[in-house]
Parts: structure tokens; sequence; C-alpha cells
């Protein structure tokens, strides 16, 4: 089975989809925050939260330039832009998510510090521009060429430059139980165990400086909480994500999937 993101993951009439979803709780979405929106655009384990975990772990500074893989409707990009003052390019595969990334980037104004394009996470294309950090979160699951996937970042990174993600792995108990957001069955799926991960991605060319299991921090449909109507994951996944969240509890109570935030070097 071959994986399209934009078959997969792409909907149409999202901004629509998110704006009405926001306005049914009561939002203003002419006047809409990045806490407003994080619901609904922050579309990974454990929220705005995990992301301002990852930002703090990698010590972000004002000025820094992000380039975010993955970075789907750019809910993590605009909480770097606004909480820590970097200047971050948003690169995803899904077409209809890019698109609304930009719309909502410009509905809360920040469209002079968060840019969005379509891209190909194996074939990074940045003109030659190099960046401070790398960041991706929950992106790389589909993924089976992970050692092209981890050479490209280190590629686009300066000297010295960070590597920051989070990332569920294989746990020690296998094989997981399906559907997982991400995939309906293992054909889609390319977790590897944690250990393997970090001994490939210091192959790449990094050194780690963080590697901190969150498995039991991050809140999220893996933990079999009731997911709500403005969640991005419901909007996304209509019904289908009640089944995938059971799946979830019981694949981290089980230690099936472990979830992974990491800072890295590049040498």
């Amino acid at each position: 089975m071959s994986y399209d993101a934009n078959t997969y993951w792409g909907r149409q009439g999202l901004e629509r989809a998110i704006l009405d979803a926001l306005a049914a709780t009561g939002k203003d979405v002419g006047k809409l925050t990045i806490d407003d929106l994080a619901p609904a655009d922050q579309f990974h384990s454990g929220g705005k939260s995990s992301t301002v975990r990852l930002a703090r772990l990698a010590g972000l500074k004002p000025g820094m330039r992000v380039l975010d893989v993955g970075g789907g409707l750019g809910g993590p990009a605009r909480t770097l832009a606004a909480e820590f003052g970097c200047q971050i390019t948003v690169v995803d595969p899904t077409e209809s998510y890019v698109r609304t990334g930009e719309a909502l980037t410009a509905r809360v104004r920040l469209a002079d510090r968060v840019s969005h394009r379509v891209g190909d996470a194996l074939t990074l294309d940045t003109g030659g521009s190099m960046f401070d950090i790398v960041w991706t979160q929950n992106s790389g699951m589909n993924i089976g060429d992970k050692e092209r996937l981890y050479a490209g970042f280190a590629r686009v990174l300066r000297p010295g430059g960070l590597l920051a993600f989070q990332e569920p792995m294989a746990g020690p108990v296998q094989p997981p139980i399906f559907p997982v957001m991400w995939a309906p069955d293992a054909t889609t799926n390319f977790l590897r165990a944690p250990d393997a991960m970090r001994a490939m991605i210091e192959a790449a060319g990094f050194r780690a400086t963080a590697w901190d299991d969150v498995t039991a921090e991050l809140a999220g449909p893996s933990t079999g909480a009731a997911v709500p109507a403005h969640a991005i994951q419901r909007i996304v996944m209509g019904n289908a994500v009640d089944e995938i969240t059971r799946a979830g509890k019981r694949n981290r109570d089980e230690g099936r999937i472990v979830m992974i935030q990491a800072v890295l070097v590049r040498a």
C-alpha cells in the first residue's frame, strides 16, 4: 500500500470547518489568538503544551530561523513566532493544510514571521538557506527511509544548529494496535525503537543533548481522553477518531508506542 499525504490527510473546506467549530465553543473568530486556535491547529500529541515544552528544551530564542518540517496547519510555528520570537518556514506535503495554515497565520497577524509552503520532507529544497533549528513534531511515522530524512535535516542546518523533534516510536511490546492516527494498519506505519532511532540520527551527524521519554506526560487521543468537536483530530478524522483513541490508550498503557522529545546538535 503506497502512502499519499494529500489522500490520507487532505480535507476540503478545512479553514471553515475549524472556524465553525471554534465559533460553536463561543470563540470570536474575528479576534482569534493562538491559544484560541490551539485545540484546532496543534495536530500532535500533547497539543500546544508539548510544543512549548519542546521549545524550552531546545532553548529557542528570538530571531532564530526555524524550519518546521511536516508542520501541518502551523500551530507550532505560530506558537514559536508569538511566544519565542522565532522566524519560521513551515513545509508540509498536504496542500489543504498549507492553504489553511496560511489563512490562519494571516488571521492572527503573524504572516511576517511565519511562511507556509508545500514540500516533501525527503527532498527539502530551501534554496540554499541554512537554518538554526530544524523542528518536527509527529511527522515521520509514515516515512520508511529515515536515514535519508535525517541526513536531509543535517544538510539544511548550519554547523552547530539544532534538531528538535517529538516523535512516536516503537515501544518494547510489539506490534502496535491499529488504527493509529497516522496509519489504519501496519502497511503505512514505520516506527522504530528509541535506541535504534537515536543511533541512526547520531550516525547522520548529530549529537544528542536531550532525549526524553514523555509518553506519560502528553495528553491527547492516545490517553483515551474524549476528543471534543473542536479538536483538530475530530475535525479531520471524524468519528474514526474514537477507535483511534481506544487503540491509542492500549498502545500507551501496554508499552507498544512511546513518545520521545529530543534535541540534537549538528556536529
